[in-house]
This record gives structure tokens, C-alpha cells and sequence, in this order.
């Protein structure tokens, strides 16, 4: 099992790709990844079957947890309960998201 991650690797991995995030940690009891949305990028995930933790390391925009828009930027923490609806939205610049959850990236 890798103890060690770069997040600069996997920020080089997902703009070489076509998706927009990649979870470099997939546990039965967590999983860790980096979400990374261009300007006017859509992010298009669906409600999770865990609760879920997002810490914004840089960009703009928005986060709707349910019907509430919450204002995104550097070092602000979220957390988004199982079976929420939410997703990002509204960034002029390139957003970069580490997030976590509390079982497998599923």
C-alpha cells in the first residue's frame, strides 16, 4: 500500500485525461482524491453513498449542497452528507479540490 502521494502527479494526470478528477486512495473505509474544473468546466458527479469532506487548495466559485450555494476559496472545508445532491459551479478560475470520504470512491 503506497503511504506517500504527490499531489502535483496527479494534477499532471488528470489534465492528460479527459476526466476531471482522480482518487488516488480507495479504501473500504476512505477514499482521497483531487478534483480539478476549468473556468465554465460542468462537474457532473452524482450524490455519494458516503459522507464526503472537500478542502478547496485554490480557485473560485461555488458549491451547492442541496438548494444553498456556498462561496468556494483557498483553505475553506465542506463537508457534504451521504445522498446529498452537490456539485461545483460559477469558478472563473481553475478550481482545485482535495476531497475525502468516509468508505469507497464509489
Amino acid at each position: 500500500m503506497k503511504l506517500e502521494h504527490d499531489l502535483d502527479a496527479y494534477v499532471k494526470k488528470i489534465k492528460n485525461k479527459s476526466s476531471y478528477f482522480h482518487t488516488f486512495i480507495n479504501k473500504a473505509s476512505l477514499a482521497a482524491g483531487v478534483l480539478i474544473l476549468k473556468p465554465g468546466e460542468e462537474d457532473t458527479q452524482a450524490p455519494h453513498d458516503s459522507d464526503e469532506v472537500y478542502y478547496i487548495l485554490s480557485g473560485n466559485g461555488y458549491l451547492k449542497i442541496k438548494d444553498k450555494d456556498y462561496e468556494v476559496s483557498k483553505d475553506k472545508l465542506f463537508f457534504v452528507a451521504q445522498d446529498a445532491e452537490h456539485y461545483f459551479h460559477g469558478n472563473t478560475k481553475e478550481l482545485k479540490v482535495l476531497y475525502f470520504f468516509g468508505g469507497p470512491d464509489s
